[in-house]
């Protein structure tokens, strides 16, 4: 794990944002007062209605037969489920019993998987027999020792008697692995602990206290924020728990409108699919009134866009690592919400080395990676994370990202790897060079654009063509090139670097 300075220890001890609270702990004392609200999932495939007391008892059963069956503190549990309850039940349960949660994107293929089990090595996997394009596929799986399939023998796992309290744990151990695409070929292993991504949570239920509504979460809860947004804050606030387990702006629009459900917030593309809907009506508006807007590139003509509509949107910046870096609030002045990423949070600190990198440390940053020798590079001794985004610090202290100098898109709120997408490129006959970047998108904020250079007599692969070779390495399908590009050579540095912020240009004024 990474070098954290005793100095940053006790303040964060001493401003009450590191308690000695487990998740479970957490959890075990919001959940009490919570548990006749209502829990929904919102879908074609597995719909569900209940309580918050009803998940709490299978996710304690699920404790119950997962601790007899030799799972505890310490140990490892993986889930890739779609928004459904038996991953709220899984999540709860793993906390209860003081193991490391992983969650897993639904979407993610064969090649994926096999990394996180090889890297996380968990003793337990929940998942679903089929959701979509993902398939359980035994053998990919097979040295896990306890698996359990949702729909198929996953009340297997549930103990008759549910298990109370919670299991002891230091809370300052791991109590989440979060898989996440980045500078690496393969997804980086991020490792939270129990401290903080507990000072996660409640700075983000206390930034929302005044916030009123019943919140829709769609975002997938494999991912960090969905899964926060999903298990944790609705929790903390004591509300209403509502799932969408695909996103479906018709279906969502209806709820707005019948349930009197609210979308708050997400990338850009949850919000404009929103408003280009043909169902779309001022109605509607009542549930978009705030909109925090993070997980992907935020164009200045989005968020103008919902203030001309009386929307007041905001927007925030963080990630895997370090999940609220800054935001802005609600009553912020306009500029700052539209045009910024906002102030640092509660006892985060940001500093720009000399080349403009975002530098930042705070009570919510990971504790490292599984990879030491990835944490060793991107955390120094002084406790800072370096987190390859470029930005300006604006003298009354708001920031504003400008550009990226880690090799990622960020395709509607997923972190897609460049060089993974470039690797699986050069397997193709036709290719010498790929190199792959962001390009703009009104929709996905980003989308992964591949610039080509060909082997000698070789034409142009098709778009087709591309996208089965992706499919038969089994990588998930939002890694896949949308857009194409040829080259006869790359504008690189003296040292022979491909400078990729020149191809990025290039796309921009069509160029290319």
């Amino acid at each position: 794990m990474r070098t954290i300075p005793s100095e940053l220890r006790t303040r964060y001890e001493q401003e009450g944002w590191w308690t000695s609270d487990t998740l479970g702990d957490l959890l075990s004392r919001s959940l009490a007062p919570a548990r006749d609200r209502d829990f929904r999932v919102h879908s074609d495939v597995r719909p569900w209605s209940g309580t918050v007391g009803e998940v709490e008892l299978v996710a304690r059963r699920l404790a119950a037969g997962l601790r007899a069956r030799g799972v505890g503190p310490g140990d490892v549990i993986a889930f890739q489920l779609p928004n459904w309850m038996e991953a709220a039940a899984t999540f709860w349960a793993s906390a209860f019993l003081g193991a490391a949660i992983v969650p897993i994107v639904h979407f993610y293929g064969r090649k994926e998987l096999a990394h996180i089990f090889e890297t996380a090595r968990p003793s337990v996997f929940i998942t679903a027999e089929r959701f979509g394009r993902m398939t359980y596929e035994p053998d990919v799986c097979a040295d896990i020792p306890v698996v359990g399939v949702v729909g198929r023998d996953f009340e297997q796992l549930l103990a008759d008697e549910p298990m109370t309290g919670t299991l002891s744990i230091d809370p300052a151990a791991p109590a989440l692995i979060a898989f996440t695409s980045g500078t690496t070929s393969a997804p980086k292993a991020v490792v939270h602990s129990h401290q903080t991504l507990g000072c996660e949570a409640r700075q983000l239920s206390e930034r929302n206290v005044r916030d009123r509504s019943i919140q829709l979460t769609a975002a997938p809860v494999g991912h960090f924020i969905g899964m926060v947004g999903a298990f944790l804050i609705p929790v903390l606030h004591g509300k209403p728990i509502h799932l969408a387990d695909a996103w479906d702006p018709k279906r969502a629009l209806a709820l707005m409108k019948n349930d009197g459900l609210a979308i708050g917030g997400g990338p850009p593309y949850f919000v404009t699919s929103l408003l280009e809907h043909p169902d779309f009506t001022p109605e509607h508006l009542r549930g978009v009134q705030y909109f925090g807007l993070g997980g992907s590139a935020v164009p200045l003509a989005v968020t103008r866009r919902l203030a001309d509509l009386g929307i007041t949107a905001f927007r925030a910046y963080g990630s895997t690592e370090h999940p609220s870096i800054s935001g802005s609030l609600f009553d912020a002045p306009e500029f700052e919400r539209l045009a910024t990423d906002g102030r640092p949070m509660p006892g985060v600190e940001i500093r720009l080395a000399e080349d403009g990198e975002i530098l930042s440390r705070g009570p919510d940053l990971c504790v490292g990676y599984l990879d030491e020798s990835l944490t060793a590079k991107v955390f120094d001794a002084e406790g800072w994370y370096h987190t390859g985004d470029i930005g300006v610090l604006h003298p009354d202290g708001h920031l504003t990202i400008t550009d990226r100098k880690s090799d990622i898109i960020i395709r509607g709120g997923e972190n897609i790897s460049a060089l993974e997408v470039e690797e699986l490129l050069l397997g193709m006959p036709e290719v010498a060079e790929a190199v792959v970047v962001a390009v703009p998108d009104n929709r996905f904020g980003e989308q992964v654009g591949a610039v080509l250079r060909l082997r000698s007599g070789h034409p142009m692969p098709s778009m087709a063509g591309v996208q089965q070779h992706f499919e038969a390495a089994g990588i998930a399908r939002q890694k896949w090139p949308e857009r194409l590009f040829e080259v006869a050579e790359y504008p690189r540095t003296a040292s022979g670097k491909v400078q990729k912020h020149l191809l990025r240009a290039a796309i921009a004024d069509a160029s290319l």
